[in-house]
């Protein structure tokens, strides 16, 4: 049996701890799809073609990860694809609050598919795309937060 998992995301932008959570995944899937939804609630600073440009470039090496867009319900997309699981990413204890909720709504929708949290790796336990977007923002560097281009891309898009 071929188990796929969906890790759901806005991805604005993607960081390290989105790239460890999805890499981590494949220990208990077959193959992950990083999907990165198209229209959040909250103001996004890239748009959607840009995010998932930039999320395909951090998964090139991985035969098992695609990256894809999606829009409306997590859980009919994850359908949609043949996934039996959403991939959630855990930080902090507020994480797990949001993420819960978010888990029985999904289960009440699908009690096919399953949630499965990942716990965010301690080296980017602190990290988040506000933190990562603010900095950038303020001309900080966040080289440790994203991989290269993605650095780069937030340079240009405050220059």
């Amino acid at each position: 049996m071929h188990r796929i998992a969906v890790y759901p995301a806005s991805l604005d932008p993607i960081h390290f701890g989105h790239i460890d959570v999805a890499t981590r995944a494949l220990r208990i899937f077959d193959e992950v799809i990083v999907s990165v939804y198209s229209t959040p609630k909250k103001n996004v600073l890239f748009p959607i073609d840009e995010r998932v440009a930039l999320a395909q470039k951090c998964f090139q090496a991985y035969d098992n990860i695609s990256v894809t867009s999606f829009s409306g319900l997590t859980v009919d997309y994850v359908r949609s694809v043949g996934a039996i699981a959403i991939i959630r990413g855990l930080r902090v204890f507020g994480d797990f609050e949001f993420e819960f909720r978010m888990g029985m709504a999904n289960k009440k929708l699908a009690p096919d598919v399953e949630t499965v949290a990942i716990l965010a790796s301690e080296p980017y336990i602190h990290i988040s795309s506000s933190t990562v977007r603010e900095i950038a923002e303020l001309g900080g560097d966040v080289t440790s937060f994203v991989p290269g281009h993605v650095a780069e891309a937030l340079k240009g898009r405050f220059a």
